[in-house]
């Protein structure tokens, strides 16, 4: 494993990376039936089915986390075991070209990477994804930061999230938790330890609903913050897609609303929110400001076929501020 000392780095992005490839099929090959509580994309079996248009790109939400915050200005590192093929090389090199520091990355050594095949169909996104066996390695040292970002990793994520958690009590490190599927299925108690020491959680309104038992929490947005921040967190922010995001600090409810911008393809549009989010309030900004940087920067993202191509950069920041500004998007305490 490759170390140097980087006293710069503000904030350590701990999770997973993947390689996605995505396609986009002719939409008269396809059958979709969205329905209020369930949709369906349908092929015909056994059939061809072409597609008009096919991309790659790095994603995962530790490595999307880790880009998204470097291109707003704050140095990150990222920590992740990855696999052992040509894959991994072309996502590291992706890394490096982005500027994140990779002094903490960890290869297993003749493991395949993680892999994800995206359908694109009308601006909604179906993810199919391989997660190899990963025997995930903590580093032995890691640089002194205010920050951590924890997120997703496969289903053995267990141990690996206890050496974390050390690690977190015992530097003092503000730690922005944001579970993945495998962790919100194994139930809040596989992640009470994490959540317990969490400054800030970053999670969707199903998720909230799962964790928390709660249902049918429309109207009661503020009860859902709540009974999320209860878990142990100091700050809860829920997203709620079309809806926005909901946040609660302890004291103040807000509410920020969403640009009106057609989504092209949604995927990392949650990991673009968290990176806006958290790289404000590393970098001394608002609640109000944090999620405002957080929204513009999934509204961008979804501009995009893939999770970081509309990632905002620092410089792009201003011009997407003021365009929520003219559309009357903002934050409010409700």
């Amino acid at each position: 494993m490759r170390r140097r000392l980087m006293d710069d780095v503000k904030l350590l992005s701990i999770g997973d990376v993947t390689y996605d490839t995505f396609m986009t099929p002719i939409e008269s090959e396809a059958m979709c039936d969205i329905r209020e509580r369930e949709s369906f994309i349908c092929f015909t079996y056994g059939d061809k089915i072409p597609v008009k248009n096919l991309e790659v790109s790095v994603g995962g939400n530790a490595a999307n986390n880790a880009v998204g915050v470097t291109r707003l200005g704050v140095r990150t590192a990222l920590v992740t075991t990855m696999g052992d093929d040509e894959i991994a090389r072309t996502i590291k090199s992706s890394l490096e070209q982005e500027g994140v520091d990779l002094s903490y990355l960890t290869v297993q050594e003749n493991s395949p990477s993680n892999y994800s095949t995206i359908i694109n169909y009308g601006g909604e996104r179906t993810i199919f994804t391989y997660r190899p066996e990963r025997i995930y390695t903590f580093p032995q040292s890691l640089p002194l930061v205010g920050w951590a970002y924890l997120t997703s990793l496969a289903e053995n994520f267990s141990e690996f999230y206890d050496k974390v958690m050390e690690w977190v009590k015992a530097n003092k490190v503000k730690l922005a938790f944001n579970p993945g599927s495998r962790q919100i299925r194994a139930g809040k108690e596989k992640i009470q330890n994490v959540l317990s020491e969490t400054y800030i959680v970053y999670i969707n309104r199903s998720e909230a609903e799962s964790l928390t038992g709660m249902t049918d929490t429309h109207g009661r947005e503020k009860e859902l913050l709540e009974a999320t921040c209860r878990l142990g967190p100091k700050i809860s922010i829920i997203t709620d897609g079309g809806g926005g995001a909901y946040a609660f600090d302890g004291a103040r409810y807000y509410h920020s609303g969403v640009l009106p911008v057609d989504a092209y393809e949604r995927t990392g549009a949650g990991d673009a929110f968290g990176a806006g989010c958290i790289s404000a309030l590393i970098q001394g900004k608002t609640i109000n400001e944090a999620l405002l940087w957080g929204t513009v920067n999934s509204a961008s993202v979804i501009g995009y076929i893939g999770s970081q191509r509309g990632l905002l950069r620092a410089q792009d920041l201003p011009q997407w501020l003021e365009r929520a500004e003219s559309s009357e998007v903002g934050v409010y305490e409700i």
